[in-house]
């Protein structure tokens, strides 16, 4: 924030509130079809080509002054006590033209309530594909504000809006924040329906055919003599989009809605592991040939099995996956831009209802299959506290991005790589069964009268269904890229100091081990020193400790080291795997490398194969359960104000994890599978 005048952008859930705000600020930030995309306000100064000194602050949006849910409390808290100890000086709402008469409730409340406003007509597009149009300069007058049209694809009527908030900004008046508190209050239903009743007027007069004249005197007789719900001529809202119609005639049909829903999901989590194959392998063979140059760069010593084994190999194990993640983002984008995710959220609702949830949690969990952090965030859409807080509760079993480069090994050791579509579907069972199991806790402590969350509001799930819209590939590559490069800063810095600490744990005390090198090859004696040096490392002796444990899952501790480590980010896994068998990918890929490693590793003192079908699938139910990552447990802190939920994740989930592990792994030995 600056010393610059505030303004405040507000308005209803998909109304075009943050496509204007990128458009004022030059700014990229994510706009998508459906309510909650943004949970806490952005600021950022206009642009200093448009000459105007101000700072504009876009907040979640909201129906109305009075909120209910988390994210709508953000709106109304920025309008009442704006940060940086700054009073708004000017409002523009954004009012969807095709919602004239639920849209306009915010705009008069906020008039009523003291604040300058700008009203800012959206989706003018939207209402003349329905064949009409809305006299701004009309509705300008009933309201007694301002009011400006705006094409958020092309920009039009952008500098009208400029020259009013230039105006507004040299008019001097400005209302006491004491007094706009004041003027606050709860509508009454009564109150409600007469101002519902006064908006559908003024829709009546302000929204006409475009092949009608626009006469202001024959609009008002009309108003008079014809029954407004019943007006087919002038009533434009009750008018569907006949394209948005046809499609969910289709994919919102009460029989197959739900079955069609399921197979776009399959198809977007198979997508996920077999499109990606070929850029996997570009990005696999760079890091297998870099590691490679750094060993002969630097020779068989300390500095080079650091900067190959230690860097390049830890970080490369895992930036491999970084295409599958791509893919992950850039298709829920797809989603997200045409209007599909407010679709699922409706189909998802009445399952939801079983387990004690409704469709509003369905975009947390979703976004949950990204990153279990801001979807965490996406709960303050849920005005229930009861279901806020149980959504987050579940929102750790999403099969997160961080876990697909754990998973996208494990499934390339059981697949034959000449059938990426066969690791398709196992990955989509991966996810089916993240679900189900979120779905069956869910319903579990809903059953327990919630002692849990320990709160009980009453339920309710109205949802705007926007029209289908061409996406704006522009935006989605733009926010794609964005998110992967969060991710990559988020992980990277982790994954490279775990691999260093872990590759001093693997390579110290014993850095130079003595071993009879009688008749053997260089890279007969290299391997053997790795073995040595390893058998009497700090790693070693820590995996000693937990040896115990991992004896009943069939494995041994360097799989326990792995997994340790794998708690400050699930990715780090990977990484310490490579780590712990010395994969360098000197002779072949990084990948290939790292499965001929584990192909032929053998539980110590024992002779007997690591890593079977039985032990990889039962390391998979592991990461389905396993709550690993400490960050999602801060937020989660944050969220609920307390660490009792954070605290019950992880006791709750690494027991599930275990405890299912072990069933796993004994249960297809038991059947034959090893």
């Amino acid at each position: 924030m600056t010393n610059s005048p505030l303004i405040l952008l507000t308005g209803p859930p998909n109304s075009g509130k943050t496509t204007l705000f990128n458009l004022l600020c030059g700014k990229n930030y994510k706009t998508v079809n459906y309510p909650g995309s943004t949970v806490e306000y952005l600021t950022s100064s206009i642009l200093e080509k448009y000459d105007i000194q101000a700072d504009l602050l876009d907040s979640p949006g909201i129906i109305s002054l009075n909120p209910e849910s988390p994210d709508e409390k953000v709106s109304v808290d920025s309008l009442l006590n704006p940060p940086g100890d700054k009073q708004t000086k000017l409002v523009i709402v954004t009012i969807d033209s095709t919602q004239l008469t639920r849209h306009l409730l915010l705009a008069k409340q906020l008039k009523l309530s003291g604040f300058r406003i700008i009203i800012v007509l959206t989706m003018v597009d939207l209402l003349k594909k329905r064949g009409y149009d809305i006299n701004a300069d009309l509705l300008s007058e009933k309201c007694a504000c301002p009011v400006i049209k705006i094409d958020g694809r092309t920009g039009n009527g952008i500098e009208n809006l400029l020259i009013e908030i230039r105006h507004s900004l040299n008019d001097s008046i400005l209302t006491p924040i004491e007094k706009v508190r004041s003027s606050l209050k709860e509508f009454s239903k009564d109150e409600l329906l007469e101002i519902y009743s006064e908006n559908e007027k003024i829709e009546k007069d302000c929204i006409h055919e475009i092949n009608s004249p626009v006469n202001k005197d024959q609009l008002n007789k009309a108003n008079a003599e014809i029954n407004i719900i019943q007006d087919r001529n002038v009533k434009a809202s009750l008018k569907i989009d006949e394209t948005t119609r046809k499609i969910d005639s289709i994919l919102l049909h009460k029989s197959y809605g739900i079955l069609i829903f399921i197979l776009i999901m399959t198809l977007i989590f198979s997508s996920i592991f077999w499109l990606a194959n070929p850029l996997m392998q570009l990005v696999d063979e760079f890091f297998g040939d870099l590691a490679s140059k750094a060993n002969t760069l630097f020779g068989q010593n300390l500095l080079g099995d650091l900067i190959s084994n230690g860097i390049i190999s830890g970080t490369g194990s895992v930036l491999v996956f970084v295409p599958q993640i791509i893919i992950l983002f850039l298709i829920l984008g797809l989603l997200e831009d045409t209007g599909y995710l407010a679709r699922g959220a409706m189909l998802i609702d009445k399952p939801l209802s079983k387990i004690g949830l409704n469709g509003r949690s369905f975009v947390p969990m979703l976004t949950g299959f990204a990153c279990a952090i801001p979807a965490m965030l996406a709960t303050r859409t849920i005005p229930n506290r009861r279901e806020r807080l149980l959504t987050i509760f579940i929102i750790p079993l999403m099969s997160c991005s961080a876990r697909l480069p754990v998973y996208a090994l494990l499934i390339a050791y059981l697949t034959p790589p000449d059938k990426p579509w066969l690791g398709g579907v196992i990955l989509t069972s991966i996810y089916i069964l993240s679900i189900l199991s979120s779905a069956i806790i869910s319903a579990i402590i809903n059953k327990t009268k919630n002692k849990l969350v320990n709160v009980s509001d009453n339920s309710s799930f109205i949802l705007e269904l926007p029209t289908y819209r061409f996406p704006k590939f522009r935006n989605i590559l733009y926010n794609t890229i964005d998110r992967t490069f969060s991710y990559i800063k988020r992980a990277g810095p982790v994954i490279i100091l775990f691999s260093l600490s872990l590759w001093f744990l693997t390579y110290f005390p014993d850095n130079n081990p003595k071993v009879d090198t009688a008749g053997l090859s260089e890279n007969e004696i290299i391997e053997l020193q790795n073995a040595e040096r390893l058998s009497n490392s700090y790693a070693a002796g820590l995996g000693k400790l937990i040896q115990p444990i991992m004896t009943p899952l069939g494995m041994d501790w360097r799989v326990g080291v792995s997994l340790i480590s794998a708690f400050a980010a699930r990715e780090v896994f990977v990484s310490s795997l490579a780590l712990i068998f010395k994969v360098t990918g000197e002779d072949e890929t990084l990948q290939a490398s790292m499965l001929d490693a584990m192909k032929k590793a053998e539980i110590e003192g024992t002779g007997k194969k690591l890593f079977t079908k039985s032990t990889i699938i039962g390391l998979i139910v592991f990461f389905v359960f396993a709550m690993q990552c400490l960050s999602t447990a801060a937020v989660a802190r944050k969220e609920t104000g307390s660490w009792r939920i954070p605290i019950l994740q992880i006791i709750i989930f690494s027991t599930f994890a275990y405890v299912f592990t072990f069933i796993t792994v004994n249960v297809l030995q038991a059947i034959g599978i090893s």
